[in-house]
């Protein structure tokens, strides 16, 4: 029995012995196989990531490429307001002064701002050459006057002696043809007298109307050349009219018919605030500027006190009301381009729409638009020359699309 159960008890560690080293390679193909399906889910994960970010990154990318504007709407002109335009003064008369002398300025008598009359003197020039030339001339003068008194006395005689045939009717004939020439000579002398005169006339110049100097260039000891002959010939005075002053407007085709000699018109200044100075429209160009499409318009304005000054900016409020509802648009709202001054619209599908647009008054930092825009257009500001019809757009978020209670431009009220 003990012989048996040791050969069964053998039996079994024999059969038991090549388990061992089965059973663990089976457990380590678990452990294997297990970090295989994890290594392939986070590959799986890792490849579904990067789709995800590369589909991400193209809806951004295609989103970025559309551009982003800011887009106004027009503002209303209320109807009945008066028209209201910019206006250039001007004097009534400006003359430069030149001398019509050489010599050199000995003084001058009035200065920048000072206000004269026709025929005040304003500088008196130093002419040493001319008064030279005048002595030579009138001794010139005094020398042709003796030889025709010289002339005369001859021929006299000549016309006794022919009497008595003492002397050739030839000589005699000769004796009144010297006389001739030499009254010929005291005519050209005394014309060169006068010339000269005339000349140093002018070294005294003179105010030729009532004005104001607004200029002066010269100072005593300049050399002066007579004339406006160019580069070296100095400007001494300027000399300007401006009572009465004009004021130039440049008026749209569209308001041309309205506008006629005799209308009245009001001048306002913002540096003369809560001041009118009103005129007439006395003339206007008859012709419209192709390149602006106005009419040059001129209004005198009475100038007494001076207050007006030529070259100042000022509104020109003409007597000339209309009705019907207008609208403005800001100057960087518009696109200027060979077919003509555009806006930019954006479209209910978020495209551009370029819309023609014909432009009225000029409000400085706005204009009129008469048509080619409604109220409720949303327009593109600050637009791109790139913007191309029909591109697609993104509106950019904004505060406030024209608040509440916004008036038209200040220049359509007094």
């Amino acid at each position: 029995m003990s012989e048996l159960s040791r050969g069964s008890h053998n039996e079994s560690q024999n059969s038991g012995a090549p388990e061992g080293p089965r059973g663990g390679r089976g457990a380590l193909l678990r452990w294997f196989f297990i970090l295989f399906l994890i290594f392939g889910v986070l590959g799986i994960y890792s490849v579904l990531q990067r789709r995800s970010e590369h589909q991400v990154l193209a809806q951004r990318t295609e989103l970025m490429s559309v551009p982003y504007v800011s887009v106004i709407h027009a503002t209303p002109i209320n109807g009945g307001s008066e028209m209201v335009l910019p206006g250039t003064l001007k004097a009534y008369v400006e003359s430069p002064i030149y001398s019509r002398t050489n010599g050199y300025l000995k003084k001058w008598y009035k200065d920048i701002g000072s206000r004269v009359k026709s025929g005040d003197i304003l500088a008196e020039i130093d002419t040493p050459e001319v008064d030279q030339e005048l002595a030579q001339a009138r001794a010139d003068l005094g020398t042709a006057q003796a030889n025709v008194n010289l002339s005369g006395i001859t021929a006299t005689r000549y016309q006794d002696l022919l009497k008595t045939d003492s002397v050739s009717r030839q000589d005699a004939d000769n004796a009144n043809g010297d006389l001739a020439a030499k009254r010929a000579m005291v005519q050209s002398a005394e014309a060169n007298v006068k010339r000269l005169e005339e000349l140093e006339s002018f070294k005294r110049v003179y105010a030729p109307f009532t004005g104001v100097i607004t200029q002066r260039n010269v100072d005593p000891g300049t050399l002066i050349n007579a004339g406006n002959g160019g580069a070296a010939t100095k400007q001494m005075f300027n000399l300007a009219q401006i009572d009465p002053i004009r004021a130039y407007v440049s008026v749209p085709q569209s308001f041309g018919p309205s506008i006629h000699e005799g209308l009245k018109a009001c001048l306002t200044l913002a540096e003369l605030a809560g001041r009118n100075f009103c005129g007439t429209v006395v003339r206007t160009a008859n012709v419209i500027d192709p390149a602006t499409r106005t009419l040059l318009t001129e209004v005198d304005v009475p100038n007494p006190s001076g207050a007006l000054l030529p070259g100042s900016y000022a509104q020109v409020h003409f007597d000339v009301r209309y009705s019907g509802q207008r609208l403005s648009l800001p100057i960087n709202a518009l696109l200027f381009r060979p077919e003509g001054t555009m806006a930019a619209v954006v479209g209910s599908d978020s495209r551009l729409v370029m819309k023609p647009v014909t432009i009225g008054r000029d409000f400085g930092n706005a204009v009129e638009v008469l048509e080619g825009i409604e109220a409720g257009d949303r327009v593109v500001v600050n637009p791109p020359d790139a913007l191309q019809e029909g591109e697609q757009v993104s509106i950019a978020p904004q505060p406030a699309e024209n608040p509440p209670g916004a008036e038209a431009p200040q220049t359509q009220k007094n």
